[in-house]
């Protein structure tokens, strides 16, 4: 009974802290979404290889949104015209620099600017990396050629109709998020009660282990950008502090959800190419830290 009582305590504590993240953020990427056309982000991106990935990387400070529905906006920039190097490197660091991303993780880690900011410069080198990478191998579409992108235009609404539309995709994000980050409060409570301390501590023994355990766990959590830092918060006692770096970073470039939508949208081959390297950028910078 005690430790049931102990698992509702810190799972409570995970979703309270993590709730107005999710609501705020599920309200601005509602926004982004009726109010923001993708054809904004063509024109502010540079044409040169370079510049184009660098710029694209920091581009989700200005344009803020969840990993949750990013591959799907990323298909459509390629779509129209964008390089997709520029695009997957948006893809990577933009729902990890998103500023409200950003202040959950200062919260969550008890006002840790230090963790603010490993996590934006460990997500933007290696959205950086990718994308140089890729500009040079990428010789095709990387889009499957039956890819469908269903999309909602809302540029011949007029004030309240958009208003309404931002309030249905408020709650559809909402949902759409929440249930994962439910999932994760409860696992990460179940771990921190019922798994011997002695097994955390072995597993996160030796950075290596550690950071492959916590980027395996990011991925199969599969939780939202906007409160993934209240749970990665909770394994910092057992974990050193670059593996949790690499939870907060690899689970927003690849999770399930994100996985199959990648598979759903790019050609295998491409698709398998990304994988691996982010899986290799991320695990190679978190060693480094």
């Amino acid at each position: 009974m005690d430790r049931l009582l102990q698992l509702n305590t810190i799972f409570i504590s995970i979703i309270i802290e993590a709730f107005p993240f999710i609501v705020v953020g599920a309200f601005i990427a509602a926004l982004i979404e009726v109010f923001v056309s993708e054809n904004t982000l063509l024109k502010i991106l540079p044409k040169n290889r370079y510049l184009s990935v660098v710029a694209a990387s920091f581009m989700g400070v200005l344009f803020p949104g969840c990993e949750c529905g990013i591959v799907p906006i990323v298909s459509r920039l390629i779509k129209k015209g964008l390089a997709p190097h520029a695009a997957i490197s948006f893809m990577l660091s933009g729902p990890i620099i998103n500023p409200i991303v950003l202040f959950a993780t200062f919260i969550a880690f008890g006002d840790s600017w230090k963790m603010v900011g490993y996590r934006a410069g460990l997500a933007i080198g290696v959205s950086i990396l990718v994308g140089l990478v890729l500009s040079f191998v990428i010789k095709e579409n990387p889009l499957k050629e039956n890819n469908e992108i269903h999309t909602h235009d809302h540029s011949h609404q007029n004030t309240k109709q958009k208003l309404m539309s931002v309030f249905n995709h408020t709650v559809n994000e909402f949902f759409s998020m929440g249930k994962y980050v439910v999932l994760g409060a409860l696992i990460a409570s179940s771990m921190q009660v019922y798994v011997p301390t002695r097994i955390l501590t072995t597993l996160g023994g030796t950075h290596v282990t550690a950071v492959l355990v916590m980027m395996a766990l990011a991925f199969i959590l599969s939780i939202c950008s906007a409160a993934d830092a209240f749970v990665a918060a909770s394994f910092r006692n057992f974990f050193p502090q670059t593996s949790v770096v690499s939870f907060l970073v690899f689970g927003n470039m690849v999770d399930i959800k994100n996985l199959l939508m990648m598979f759903g949208s790019f050609k295998v081959k491409f698709a398998v190419l990304l994988v691996s390297l982010i899986s290799s950028f991320v695990f190679i910078g978190s060693l480094l830290l």
